[in-house]
């Protein structure tokens, strides 16, 4: 939608973050780095990683979309989900039934196929073969990283009194860290603010906020089951995508991606019955 009203995506992302600080700061009643104490935060490290996450995995998936391809892009993130199930067993000692192993494998197929070109695949135009190779494997790995890294950080730090506070100060780290990139463009004059990406911030920031809010809260409702809550969660966002491609965006769905939509279905089922 960005792209089609010609808004600068990173300035709208950005902006989102900032965004994210202000929601969580009203939901907390206060910010919470706003005194010395708060800097020895035992959580503090991570937020600041996971801010920067948040930025870096931004552009790898811009990157990737525009210079290998969009279904490529959306493969390498989605398929990630399979990183934090395996450390659910390895970190956790949580069990696997017959039934969720079987989601899984029909999770990864439904992504390839829900996300297939339903039209001509993208054309690759960067001729570096081992870059074409290693930004999707960086994708893949950091998304996955990034999942498993909310579950550690969940169970080993947070409370019902501090998940706030760490979810404002990572998305605080993360719009420092695109405000600096914005500040150094805009002294360069490489960019101009477009007061347009101010609102989309805004529009993208509070669902944002509350979608990570909400999977922490999950994540706390079903304890030692993150290998079931975050394969649902990503299969959520692929088939909603999907859908909402159609609706909103008319694009076409081939008969590869229905089948792809319809084994989403089935394996939300089959993982989320392991609950």
């Amino acid at each position: 939608m960005l792209d089609r009203l010609g808004i600068s995506s990173f300035q709208a992302i950005v902006f989102n973050y900032w965004t994210c600080v202000v929601t969580g700061s009203l939901i907390n009643g206060s910010f919470p780095l706003s005194s010395i104490e708060a800097f020895h935060y035992p959580w503090l490290n991570w937020a600041i990683v996971m801010g920067s996450m948040f930025i870096l995995l931004f552009n790898v998936i811009a990157y990737t979309a525009k210079n290998i391809g969009v279904a490529v892009a959306s493969v390498a993130n989605k398929l990630s989900l399979v990183i934090p199930f395996l450390f659910s067993f390895l970190l956790y000692s949580e069990q696997a039934s017959a039934w969720q192993i079987s989601g899984i494998v029909l999770a990864l197929i439904a992504v390839v196929l829900t996300c297939y070109p339903s039209g001509n695949p993208a054309t690759v135009v960067h001729r570096n073969i081992a870059l074409i190779i290693a930004v999707p494997v960086i994708l893949f790995i950091g998304s996955g990283l990034l999942d498993t890294m909310i579950k550690y950080v969940e169970q080993r730090f947070l409370n019902a009194d501090n998940n706030n506070d760490y979810l404002v100060s990572a998305f605080f780290f993360a719009a420092l860290f695109g405000g600096v990139v914005t500040m150094v463009q805009l002294l360069r004059k490489k960019m101009v603010i477009d007061k347009r990406a101010v609102t989309a911030g805004i529009i993208i920031g509070i669902p944002n906020y509350f979608s990570i809010w909400c999977l922490i809260k999950v994540l706390k409702l079903y304890p030692g089951a993150s290998s079931v809550v975050i394969p649902v969660n990503n299969m959520g966002i692929v088939l909603f995508s999907a859908v909402a491609a159609l609706v909103l965006f008319k694009e076409r769905l081939s008969v590869i991606n229905w089948t792809g939509i319809m084994l989403a279905i089935v394996s939300i089922g089959l993982i989320a019955f392991a609950l």
